[in-house]
């Protein structure tokens, strides 16, 4: 797959116990994401984090969280990240997805005809 020099950079930021028909949610939107053929995408779950709430979620030991901040990471093209945008009002109830322009510097994968 090929990707413009450049691109948009959509971050969905959620809680780790945010779900979506049984499904975490994270989970629906990286199988979402795949399913329409953009280019790639990466959940981190963070640390610590608050959001329109202000309820502190941490890992730290004597405050232990099981909603930890999830962050979904999506590069691609304007046209291909804006197929997505009208699934994520769908399925999102508590978050905040941003988009910012990216310059793509590479885009490689492993050829996995072979067996190297």
């Amino acid at each position: 797959m090929k990707l413009p020099s450049e691109g948009k950079l959509l971050r969905i930021f959620i809680g780790e116990s945010a779900s979506f028909e049984g499904q975490p949610l994270y989970e629906v939107i990286v199988l979402k994401a795949r399913e329409l053929g953009l280019a790639g995408a990466t959940v981190l779950r963070g640390i610590m984090g608050f959001g329109a709430s202000s309820r502190l979620h941490t890992s730290k030991i004597l405050r232990l969280s099981n909603d930890l901040p999830i962050v979904v990471e999506i590069v691609d093209s304007e046209e291909k990240i804006s197929r997505l945008l009208p699934f994520l009002d769908e399925v999102v109830i508590d978050g905040m997805s941003t988009l910012e322009d990216v310059q793509v510097v590479k885009y490689k994968g492993r050829d996995l005809s072979t067996n190297a």
